[in-house]
């Protein structure tokens, strides 16, 4: 990066981190710090809803998503107006009404205390992983950037992030949410303007959707039945609904935001709002990766976007492989640029055929291309074992390094660290919350100063993100990101909302029946993960039932004398 470059990002996150320690500078008592005083306004509520949401995994591997597989993507998000309406119909109220400070709470008044124990300890689990996934995600940017090795970027970033989340608990969080989705969104927009700038003249946002359709990347809904294919309509629609009633319902990071209301209507609207903006915000970032793989079909690519791993190669045996197929590479991008090129000319003139022709070269040039990315892939795992192989992860940011303006690059990348530090914050904020609320304050200091609780909530924050960060160092391992983090709820979410309907709903079932049911549940899924192909929107399905039937048989079945908290 150059000076500009640094002026903006440093500017951009020093001016971000300063109003929010100006705002939470009162933050001085437990009850400030785990609830923030309980006086936020709708919109910033929905901003703060949306942000923590909204990751540095959502900035950096949503647009590579849509580079390899399109716009599909977006149907995991269909379910989620719809469960907006349901929990600020059901849920929410009874939260206001109970003045809880986690979502667990609840549970051991409607159940006992191990129902309550187990739920807080799923969400523990669930959410300490996914913050670690949450600082990875900025860490590959700064090592691609600068050059420092990825160990020591996560360790700088998730001290930052927890050195903000103690200075000002949830007030700070919130607070500086609100700016943050600014400057996320600003730098998106502009992004998109450059890309479709950056195309050839007489290629225009229609002629670019036009190609991205040729090459399969239109593919917005699917309406297949198949329950091996991870986003389809009817995923979306079920267990998408599940994942959001799990995730807004249940998840302490964003039942905290929400809790954060001076009003009950405060905090539904700021759930609506969510409900409005999440699929137009998530389809407009997928649009962006969609232009930037227009952009790659006029102006060639890497064959492998991981630039360090391929100098890896380079200095093996292997290098040679990997060099002869870029050179190949090169030519099956020459040859599919020109199929574009006519395919765009023959549907500027009205020349059906000549497009059709056109289209069927660039397909088949496109395929071939596909096929050198796997051998590419299989020449760098056998060169170099245990080298991440997968590259969607660094599309975009190869894009904003290698593409953009001076200046907007640290603007880009001021846009993918605020969202790192957001949902970071927000969940760590929430796990220090969660382990200080239902686990030490019920089972280890039940009767301590509110001064002790405040630095014991500290204390744990730090230890989360020691936590997150030292799985962080695993990340590398994984697949696309942004899907990583979705398996990785869709694993926990659904034995958690089964146990929360049953509360809500079913109020003759007695605790030890929704524990145990509880326990045999997460079992299943582990075992559906493990043994099965089933798309991971349907995990949250089957935990959900599995609680809900499994409950109500060992109610039935167990004396009401039984009982025992």
């Amino acid at each position: 990066m150059r000076a500009l470059d640094w002026v903006v990002l440093v500017g951009t996150l020093a001016a971000i981190v300063a109003y929010g320690a100006w705002k939470s500078r009162q933050v001085n008592d437990a009850e400030a710090w785990l609830r923030g005083g309980r006086d936020l306004r709708w919109w910033t509520i929905g901003l703060s809803i949306m942000a923590t949401q909204a990751s540095a995994v959502t900035f950096l591997s949503t647009p590579g998503q849509a580079y390899e597989d399109g716009m599909g993507f977006v149907q995991f998000y269909f379910g989620l107006p719809v469960a907006m309406v349901i929990l600020s119909a059901t849920i929410v109220p009874i939260y206001y009404r109970l003045k809880v400070y986690t979502a667990y709470e609840y549970l051991e008044g409607r159940f006992d205390r191990k129902t309550r124990l187990l739920t807080a300890l799923l969400f523990l689990v669930q959410r300490g992983l996914g913050a670690g996934l949450s600082i990875y995600a900025p860490a590959i940017i700064v090592s691609t950037v600068l050059g420092w090795p990825v160990g020591w970027t996560t360790l700088v970033i998730g001290t930052i992030v927890v050195g903000i989340t103690v200075s000002g608990g949830t007030k700070v969080v919130s607070q500086t949410q609100t700016w943050q989705m600014a400057v996320m969104l600003g730098g998106m927009a502009l992004a998109l303007v450059l890309v479709i700038r950056a195309l050839p003249a007489e290629v225009s946002t229609g002629q670019a959707v036009r190609v991205a359709g040729a090459l399969g990347k239109l593919n917005l809904v699917d309406f297949s039945p198949r329950l091996d294919t991870r986003y389809t309509f009817w995923s979306g629609m079920t267990g998408g609904l599940f994942v959001a009633l799990a995730y807004f319902g249940t998840d302490q990071s964003q039942v905290q935001r929400y809790l954060s209301g001076g009003t009950l209507a405060e905090s539904r609207l700021g759930l609506l709002m969510n409900g409005l903006v999440k699929i137009p915000m998530q389809l407009f970032i997928l649009f962006v990766g969609l232009m930037v793989f227009v952009f790659y079909q006029f102006h060639e690519p890497p064959l492998f976007f991981q630039r360090a791993t391929v100098e890896r190669v380079y200095a093996t045996p292997a290098g040679a492989e990997l060099r002869a197929l870029e050179v190949d590479h090169a030519r099956v991008f020459a040859e599919k640029r020109g199929a574009l090129e006519r395919l765009v000319a023959a549907s500027r003139r009205g020349d059906a055929d000549a497009e059709a022709r056109a289209k069927t070269e660039a397909q088949a040039a496109d395929g071939e291309d596909r096929a050198l990315r796997g051998k590419a892939r299989a020449v760098i795992a056998r060169a170099v074992p245990g080298a991440e192989t997968k590259d969607a992860d660094y599309v975009f940011i190869t894009y904003v390094t290698r593409h953009l303006p001076t200046g907007v690059v640290g603007l880009l990348i001021a846009v993918i660290l605020c969202a790192a530090i957001s949902s970071t914050a927000s969940a760590l904020n929430a796990l220090g919350s969660t382990t200080v609320v239902d686990f030490y304050k019920t089972t280890v200091r039940p009767a301590a100063s509110d001064r002790h609780y405040l630095v014991a909530a500290k204390l744990f924050t730090v230890v989360w993100g020691a936590i997150a960060m030292a799985f962080a160092a695993f990340a590398a391992q994984l697949d696309n990101l942004i899907q990583a983090v979705n398996i990785l709820g869709s694993v926990f979410y659904g034995p958690t909302l089964g146990v929360f309907l049953v509360g809500f709903f079913l109020p003759r079932v007695r605790g030890t029946p929704v524990f145990w049911a509880a326990i045999a549940a997460q079992g299943a899924v582990f075992a559906v993960f493990a043994l099965s192909s089933i798309g991971f929107l349907w995990y949250n399905v089957i935990g959900c039932a599995i609680v809900v039937v499994l409950a109500l048989a060992l109610d039935a079945a167990a004396p009401r004398a039984a009982e025992t908290a």
